[in-house]
C-alpha cells in the first residue's frame, strides 16, 4: 500500500467534495485511505468499478463482522457499549446479505414500486402544501428546514408506512434516541411494545400503509423473532428514511438559491422539476459514500483487495465522474446522464424508498418554486451552519426570507 489520504474529511462547501480527497480523484479508479485508528481501507472513485464492485456479492454489508470498518471513534464505542439491540434493526435490512436480506427485501418491493407512489402525489401535495402555509402564516424569516423540509418527508413516510398522525411525534423521538443514544437499547424497547400495540390494532382494523402490506404476507401472527423481525425492517424504513430526504430538500434549496440561472430555468420550466432532482442529487452526494467488507480476494483494476479488507465508495467522486459526466462540477438540467448517479446505492442494497424520496423532493421543491417566487436567504450564504464533519451532510439551519 502506498500513501492513503485521511478518511473521512469534512466538505468547505456543502454541495461540492471535500477538498482533501482531489489526491483520490487523481488515482482513480481505487484509492487507499486511512481511517482514524490507522486502519487502511479502499476508496473507490470511478462510477463504472462502483458499480462493478457494489453487485460483488463478496462484499459484505453485514455490520455484526468484528472486521467491520469503522469511520469514526464514535461509532465504534456505540458498537460495542449499547447497540446489541440496535443492531438488530440496522441488520434487518441494509445489514443483511445474500437469501436472508433478498427475502426481506421482496416483501417491501410492492409498497415502493413507483406506480404505488405516484399515485401518493395529491396526498403528499397535500403535506407540502399545509405545511407551506402554515410557514407563510407564521410570517418570514422562517428557518426552512425546522418550518418545512424536516416535517414534510416525516410526515409523508410515516403516512405511507400507516403509524397513525398522533403518533409522529412520539416515534420521532424515539427514532431519534434509537440514533444518538445515550438511551438506545430503552427507546428500541419502547418501540418494540409500541410496534407491538400497533400490529394488533392493525390486526383487528387493516389499514393501507407498508405495515398492512407487510402483515398481510407474513399471515398468521408467527412466532417472537418473527414478530421481533418485522418490527425491526418497518422501523429502520421509518426511522431510516425521512431524515436523508429532508436533508436532500433542504441542501437543494439552498444550492438552488445559490445557482441564480438554474433556478430560473427551473420557474419558467417546471417540467425540468423531475431531470433537475436527479441531477441535484447527483451533485450534492448525500449521503457522502456507502461501506462493504471484503469476504474474499477480489480482484479488481489490476488490483487486489484482500478479504476483511474495508472498501467505501466516495460518492462526491465516484458522481463526478469526468468519464460519465461531462463538467462533472457544473449543475444543469439538460444531461442524459443524470439518473446515472449512486447516491441511491446500486445493486442488491440499491435503496428502496428512491421513489418516494423522489416524489418528495420533485413535489416540495417545485411548490416552493412556485408559491414563493422571491424566496432567498436571510443571512449571508457563509453564515449557515451545517456538519462538515460527517459522512451524511447536514445543513442544521437555514434562515429563509421571501
Amino acid at each position: 500500500m502506498t500513501d492513503s489520504v485521511a478518511f473521512p474529511q469534512g466538505r468547505t462547501c456543502p454541495y461540492q467534495p471535500a477538498p482533501g480527497y482531489q489526491p483520490l480523484a487523481d488515482q482513480r479508479p481505487l484509492a487507499q485511505v486511512s481511517l482514524y485508528d490507522g486502519r487502511r481501507v479502499w476508496a473507490v472513485t470511478t462510477r463504472d468499478t462502483a458499480r462493478r464492485l457494489l453487485v460483488d456479492p463478496r462484499l459484505s454489508s453485514d455490520r455484526t463482522n468484528p472486521a467491520w470498518p469503522m469511520m469514526f471513534p464514535s461509532i465504534a464505542a456505540t458498537v460495542t457499549d449499547v447497540q446489541q439491540k440496535v443492531m438488530k434493526i440496522v441488520t434487518a435490512l441494509v445489514g443483511a446479505d445474500g437469501p436472508v436480506h433478498s427475502a426481506r427485501r421482496k416483501m417491501l418491493i410492492p409498497s415502493f414500486a413507483i406506480r404505488r407512489i405516484n399515485a401518493l402525489r395529491p396526498k403528499i401535495q397535500e403535506v407540502v402544501d399545509r405545511q407551506l402555509d402554515h410557514m407563510i402564516a407564521n410570517g418570514a424569516p422562517a428557518d426552512l428546514i425546522s418550518a418545512f423540509t424536516a416535517p414534510v418527508p416525516v410526515t409523508v413516510l410515516y403516512r405511507l408506512m400507516g403509524i397513525p398522525d398522533d403518533d409522529h411525534e412520539f416515534f420521532e423521538k424515539l427514532s431519534h434516541q434509537l440514533a444518538t443514544g445515550p438511551n438506545a437499547n430503552e427507546a428500541y424497547d419502547e418501540l418494540m411494545a409500541y410496534m407491538g400495540r400497533l400490529i394488533a390494532e392493525r390486526q383487528r382494523n387493516p389499514g393501507e400503509g407498508v405495515l398492512d402490506d407487510l402483515l398481510a404476507k407474513r399471515g398468521a401472527a408467527g412466532d417472537d423473532e418473527d414478530h421481533e423481525d418485522l418490527v425491526s425492517t418497518l422501523v429502520l424504513q421509518v426511522a431510516g428514511g425521512h431524515g436523508t430526504t429532508g436533508t436532500m430538500i433542504s441542501l437543494g434549496m439552498f444550492t438552488l438559491l445559490q445557482h441564480p440561472e438554474q433556478l430560473a430555468e427551473l420557474r419558467a420550466d417546471p417540467s425540468l422539476m423531475p431531470v433537475a432532482v436527479d441531477e441535484l442529487l447527483r451533485f450534492l452526494s448525500v449521503p457522502d459514500g456507502v461501506t462493504r467488507l471484503a469476504t474474499d480476494d477480489i480482484e479488481v483494476e489490476g488490483t487486489t483487495i484482500r478479504k476483511n479488507d474495508g472498501v467505501f465508495f466516495i460518492n462526491p467522486l465516484i458522481n463526478r465522474d469526468p468519464d460519465v459526466y461531462d463538467a462533472p462540477d457544473s449543475l444543469g438540467w439538460h444531461r442524459t446522464s443524470a439518473r446515472d448517479h449512486v447516491s441511491f446505492g446500486f445493486g442488491a442494497h440499491q435503496c428502496l424508498g428512491q421513489s418516494l424520496a423522489r416524489v418528495t423532493m420533485e413535489i416540495a421543491l417545485g411548490t416552493l418554486i412556485e408559491r414563493l417566487p422571491d424566496l432567498r436567504l436571510a443571512v449571508a450564504a457563509e453564515e449557515i451552519p451545517f456538519n462538515p464533519t460527517a459522512s451524511f451532510e447536514v445543513i442544521t439551519e437555514l434562515p429563509v426570507t421571501w
